[in-house]
């Protein structure tokens, strides 16, 4: 148990949050009991989290005694930023500023990988972005876009994505050719209408200023003046990623997202985004950022849920079987030495 005395000054209506939200929010993360009399906080858990939790109050205090009014999102960026150490210095809200405007404000990066991952796109042609689902990849890829767009630094947009079943087979789909890929491209209609109103986003497709498009009608096409994102890259092939990165052209943008753990092609294909992460990587150019379950900005249970998979696959290759040993084969000469070699010589030649 400890206590800790907040400086004269602090904004205790702001540092707790609305019915002692931002408290609640420390309390539930570092699973650490607070109680608070006035400026005196009482802290009562493991030593580690206790001394996380007060790194965090200590900070976020002073920010209130400049007037920061903190949002939960800071608290958020708080535990996200002391979760190696505690003394790691807390992110305020981001000083790159809004990727793009919304009816429902700015688009802000949240941790400090998206900054990066902004800044990225901001200085390079080609931005490659890998890590899990709720980082924000494609979000702000479209943000940046329409910024883009917006202020006529590119003449279009252009959203690809592949066409797979993310394990499921759907069959027949009726309809026309548009009808038919809607549904796989409709998380980026999703992402499109939540940053600005349905008859606006219309009207840049009638007017092809925005074009939303399976990844295999990419080929043969130049893409000059435009910001291209391909979204769900870790289900396009070896040869469609290739196929994607040749169409370039002058004055165009280029980022790719993806989330290598969750592959949907079959095992018998190579992600396309698996490999240029090993392909590319020396190239100077290009720009990889890595984003972790650190970043994620969806509902906190994502975070948990990301977890859990994690530990159940190590689980899982530790417990697989190993292949006998040497010394537990038989004797060279054996009948049945004879017969396990021409076996495993036919397994070999088959598979």
């Amino acid at each position: 148990m400890r206590k800790v005395k907040l400086q004269e000054g602090v904004d205790l209506a702001n540092l707790f949050g609305p019915h002692d939200l931002h408290l609640r929010m420390i309390e539930g993360e570092l699973r650490v009991r607070m109680r608070a009399r006035g400026d005196e906080i009482t802290l009562d858990g493991q030593p580690d989290a206790v001394l996380r939790a007060e790194r965090i109050l200590h900070e976020l205090a002073e920010w209130t005694r400049g007037y920061y009014e903190l949002k939960p999102d800071d608290i958020t960026r708080a535990l996200r930023a002391t979760e190696q150490s505690p003394e790691t210095t807390i992110p305020k809200a981001s000083t790159v500023g809004p990727a793009f405007v919304t009816k429902r404000g700015g688009v802000v990066p949240k941790t400090p990988s998206q900054e990066a991952y902004i800044d990225a796109i901001q200085r390079y042609d080609l931005v490659i972005a890998i890590g899990p689902a709720g980082t924000g990849k494609t979000y702000l890829a479209m943000a940046m876009a329409l910024a883009a767009l917006l202020k006529r630094e590119v003449s279009r947009i252009v959203l690809a994505r592949p066409a797979v079943e993310a394990g499921e087979r759907l069959g027949f789909l009726p309809g026309d050719m548009f009808a038919k890929v809607h549904p796989y491209l409709r998380p980026l209609y999703d992402a499109l209408y939540s940053m600005m109103d349905v008859e606006r986003a219309n009207r840049l497709l009638e007017r092809g200023e925005l074009e939303i498009a399976p990844l295999a009608f990419m080929r043969g096409r130049t893409l000059n003046d435009a910001f291209v994102i391909l979204d769900e890259a870790q289900n396009a092939t070896a040869e469609q990623m290739k196929m994607f990165l040749t169409r370039l052209g002058l004055n165009t943008k280029t980022v790719v997202t993806g989330d290598v753990t969750q592959v949907d092609l079959p095992s018998t294909q190579i992600s396309g985004l698996v490999q240029i992460a090993e392909i590319l990587q020396g190239i100077e150019e290009i720009k990889f950022v890595y984003f972790t379950k650190r970043d994620v900005v969806r509902h906190r249970l994502v975070q948990s849920i990301i977890d859990a998979y994690d530990r159940h696959e190590q689980k899982s290759r530790r417990e697989q079987p190993r292949i006998p040993s040497a010394s537990t084969n038989p004797a060279p000469g054996s009948p049945t030495a004879h017969q396990e070699v021409g076996s495993s010589a036919s397994r070999a030649h088959t598979g």
